[in-house]
């Protein structure tokens, strides 16, 4: 019996032993594992600007007033030497002389105890940057960061205003600069009434999926004024130029060869008129032209295409404008607080030619536009204009096929159940 029980407690112990050892195999097993993913970890590359900012030590900040190239740089153990000869091997593509005050800057630092600059990242916007390479030979290049395009669509009921209508529903205050411009003939936003709706199928931009870079192009649109809907689809007519341009459901073109004003918001201050007391001189005289009020330093577009003829100066026009646009037509720009083009530059409709002032004989912020036919000032709020180049008849069939999907898309698009005014009045009869 007692023989019995000895080889009974010395299994067991043999067996205990061997749990024991599994235990501890397995307990090793597992730190290793762990170990293996912390170094795992602590390896994972981090990429950005075609670096491992793993290998570096990295220093981030904004330009700030009084910085410049050559301060930063000898911030960080430069010599007065080196930073000229890192200049000028930096040019053309870096020049330290236009730096921003806001921009972003990354300097690449080595681990070491001297911490030498490897790279100067100079970022004039969220997606381009300019790398100077100082790590060997000195040398720079521009690049920008991969954008993803996302589409998106969106409705809005209007209760007060568009800009309010777009900023309620989550979307970029740009989304109402560029739907004014394409319903720009058609819907008179500064008489929009509570009701009026939109729909709209735009891209936005990400990096790195998270970080918005703004909104991109506006594919589609539908805009419903006064019980009248308006449609507006985005269409390639030139791949070679990348050249497009909006059209309704039927292919008839948006835009007519002249914008209604030369600014994107603005208050009428003075009309075209015969006879007007002026406001400087005292006395009575004709005003050809049309004043639009708005702050100093809004920008003032070309309401047309065509070549700058006149730019410059005078006492009673202040800084000025004058565009030709073809055999027939001119238009000219009054009162800017700066020129943004030349005599003989060639404009877009739409681009930014100079900025609202007070120059010249004006007493506020406005900017007098003046218009011509056949060498003749005429009123252009009430000349009827010329429509815009048609779309070629060949083209017609695919743009129908084009837009069909898009227009399902948009009718299909649901507007909130609730307008902010209405949600009120529903909860205060609550």
């Amino acid at each position: 019996m007692f023989l019995i029980l000895k080889k009974h407690n010395f299994m067991i112990k043999k067996i205990l032993v061997a749990v024991g050892c599994c235990l501890t195999l397995l307990g090793c097993e597992k730190q290793q594992k762990q170990v293996q993913m912390v170094k795992e970890e602590v390896i994972k590359p981090i990429i950005e600007f075609g670096f491992n900012l793993n290998d570096f030590h990295v220093l981030r900040d904004t330009i700030k007033t009084g910085d410049t190239f050559g301060k930063i740089l000898a911030m960080n153990n430069v010599d007065a030497t080196q930073i000229f000869e890192i200049s000028e091997k930096a040019k053309p593509t870096f020049d330290p002389r236009r730096l921003k005050v806001g921009d972003a800057y990354t300097i690449l630092l080595s681990k070491d105890s001297l911490k030498k600059p490897n790279a100067f990242i100079y970022q004039p916007s969220k997606i381009d940057y300019i790398v100077v390479n100082m790590a060997d030979s000195v040398h720079a290049y521009a690049k920008k960061k991969p954008v993803k395009i996302v589409e998106r669509e969106a409705s809005g009921i209007i209760t007060k205003s568009l800009s309010e209508s777009i900023l309620e529903a989550g979307m970029d205050y740009m989304v109402a600069h560029k739907l004014s411009q394409i319903y720009d003939y058609t819907v008179d936003f500064f008489r929009l009434q509570q009701g009026d709706k939109f729909k709209i199928i735009y891209e936005e931009r990400f990096i790195d999926d998270t970080l918005y870079v703004g909104m991109g192009k506006i594919k589609a649109a539908y805009f419903e004024h006064k019980n009248h809907p308006f449609y507006a689809f985005n269409y390639v007519t030139d791949s070679i130029k990348n050249k497009s341009s909006f059209y309704d459901e039927k292919a008839n073109m948006m835009r007519r060869m002249f914008l209604k004003a030369p600014l994107d918001f603005f208050r009428i201050s003075s009309r075209f008129s015969p006879r007007r007391f002026h406001p400087v001189q005292k006395v009575w005289k004709a005003h050809k032209g049309t004043d639009y009020a708005a702050p100093h330093g809004t920008p003032i577009r070309a309401t047309a295409n065509g070549t700058i003829v006149k730019a410059g100066y005078t006492a009673g026009n202040g800084n000025y404008v004058k565009i030709r646009h073809n055999g027939t037509y001119e238009t000219q720009y009054l009162h800017m607080s700066k020129i943004l083009v030349k005599v003989g530059q060639y404009v877009a409709q739409g681009e930014e030619i100079g900025r609202v002032g007070s120059t010249g004989l004006a007493t506020g912020p406005h900017v007098c536009y003046r218009f011509w036919k056949n060498g003749v000032q005429v009123d252009p709020l009430t000349h009827v204009m010329p429509a815009s180049e048609p779309m070629n008849e060949s083209m017609k069939g695919s743009y129908l096929e084009y837009v069909k999907p898009l227009k399902y898309r948009l009718d299909n698009i649901p507007y909130s159940e609730y307008t902010n005014q209405e949600e009120e009045q529903y909860i205060t009869q609550l």
